[in-house]
């Protein structure tokens, strides 16, 4: 056993799944020394979560990778339909889902198209981009055991070789799964519905399918056969899929029930993995502790029926992210994390509700209180508290799409110039923005870029102040406020 001297750094992210890599890509991005700590030896090697939200590829295509996320995505990049039927062989293609706004107008909601791409095409990327972009990234690195006090965390690390060493770092971002170590050390209970309907079984598998799909290509295809009733979940449209089913028992004979409710003898079909899984709909009581911060399912667990767990966990990284940086670098003070629980629990629990109202084991009635999907896919969601002024005149509304520049939520997306290439979701990261309707020469910022807009969000003589993360901080007219909320901001 060798004992290392202790390392220094300003942010030890432990979990190098999905969630874990986003975080540490945007740590660097703000300039943030980041260590990334993994005890696998490899990234995911399971499809797992496959569909990223639109808000999800704006976080992606802030930090320039919405291309390579894309690129990693061809495979599926035709497959948006739903499809059913009592077996494969005999499913049609369902239409595609046309959302409308007032007066069954189509709406745009943002700058990029939500995108299919499984985990394990999707983390080598971020993978290799957070190690480009100067991350220390460690696999085969176990976090053993951590301290805190007043000035940072200790670290204890372990690799394969059974190697010890420590690290000493300002903050510690737990990214590191549903039954999360780091939670678990820290005492923090979760609460929620708990378990959602029965266990499932999610059966991974190899087999040629592309002649039986071409022309009724799909994400999911329901199948209603009663030997095995199920749905089918494309990885890569032609030769990766993965079967879920109820019943929660692995030990069937998969091959055949799988030949069964596919209707075609698939030769070559070859199962890699049969998991045994429960939904379950648990969210952390308090999202911080000290200088530890929660992300991702370390932070909620939800049902995977509204494709919200891994989006949630990179809307978390990207809120934490900005804040990190503005403390460390000495711009903010320590109190401006406070609003890191304050804003990303109650929207984790949001998306965990959503979720499981999604579930047709909850109830098979109507439910009124199931929010527009672009709410849930573009960052619809309003904070109830942090790091923002004033509460934007009302509610914004989750029945509803109807996005309108309101405090605490995520600045409406709106394409600027003929170009149709920049958005106003882009005015502001890794920077703050001022968006306003009229001289912007009259504003007071102190250095925040002023960029004049021709909005229907905005009327005239108002301004919206957008903090790194695209949420509205402040909205108003008075031209001195936005440089003085900043600071107020800021100052915790």
């Amino acid at each position: 056993m060798n004992v290392q001297r202790t390392r220094d750094g300003q942010v030890l992210v432990v979990g190098g799944g999905l969630v874990g890599l986003t975080t540490a890509l945007v740590l660097r991005h703000h300039g943030v020394d980041v260590t990334l700590v993994e005890k696998r030896a490899t990234t995911s090697p399971q499809p797992k979560a496959r569909r990223l939200h639109m808000r999800s590829m704006e976080v992606f295509r802030e930090l320039g990778l919405a291309a390579a996320v894309r690129e990693a995505a061809r495979d599926l990049a035709e497959h948006d339909h739903m499809a059913t039927g009592r077996t494969l062989a005999d499913a049609r293609q369902l239409p595609l889902w046309q959302p409308t706004g007032p007066g069954e107008q189509p709406v745009e909601a943002s700058p990029e198209l939500p995108c299919l791409v499984a985990q394990d095409v999707l983390e080598p990327v971020l993978r290799r981009a957070a190690e480009d972009a100067g991350a220390r990234v460690l696999f085969s690195t176990e976090l053993t055991s951590f301290a805190q006090d007043a000035d940072g965390v200790l670290a204890a690390l372990r690799d394969l070789a059974g190697r010890e060493s420590s690290l000493r770092a300002a903050h510690l971002v737990a990214a590191d799964g549903a039954r999360s170590p780091v939670r678990a050390a820290l005492g923090i209970p979760r609460s929620g519905r708990g378990a959602i309907g029965g266990p499932q079984v999610s059966v991974y598998f190899h087999a040629d399918l592309s002649a039986v799909v071409r022309g009724r290509e799909f994400n999911l295809c329901r199948l209603e056969h009663p030997a095995a009733p199920g749905a089918l979940a494309s990885v890569d449209g032609r030769t990766r899929w993965v079967f879920l089913a109820n019943g929660g028992d692995p030990d069937r004979d998969w091959p055949a029930l799988l030949r069964t409710v596919l209707g075609v003898p698939a030769p070559d079909l070859d199962v890699r993995s049969v998991l045994r899984w429960q939904p379950e709909e648990l969210v952390a009581d308090r999202y911080s502790d000290g200088r530890v911060h929660l992300v991702g399912d370390a932070a909620h667990v939800m049902p995977p029926f509204a494709a919200l767990g891994a989006n949630t966990g990179i809307d978390d990284a990207h809120n934490l992210g900005w804040k990190l940086a503005a403390v460390l670098s000495g711009t903010a003070a320590p109190a401006l994390l406070d609003s890191y629980d304050a804003e990303r629990r109650p929207a984790g629990r949001f998306a965990a509700d959503q979720s499981s109202r999604r579930s047709a084991d909850v109830t098979s009635e109507p439910d009124a209180a199931l929010a527009h999907p672009f709410v849930l896919a573009a960052g619809g969601f309003q904070y109830p508290a942090g790091a923002f002024v004033g509460d934007g005149g009302e509610a914004e509304p989750v029945t509803e799409f109807a996005p309108a520049g309101r405090v605490a939520t995520r600045v409406p997306h709106r394409w600027l110039g003929p170009g149709r290439t920049l958005s106003t979701v882009d005015l502001a990261g890794p920077g703050w923005a001022l968006a306003v309707a009229d001289d912007p020469h009259r504003w007071r910022t102190d250095g925040v870029p002023v960029h004049r807009l021709d909005a229907d969000f905005l009327s005239p003589g108002e301004g919206l102040l957008l903090r790194p993360d695209d949420v509205v901080a402040w909205r108003g007219t008075d031209p001195t406020a936005p440089a003085a909320v900043r600071a107020e901001l800021l100052a915790g």
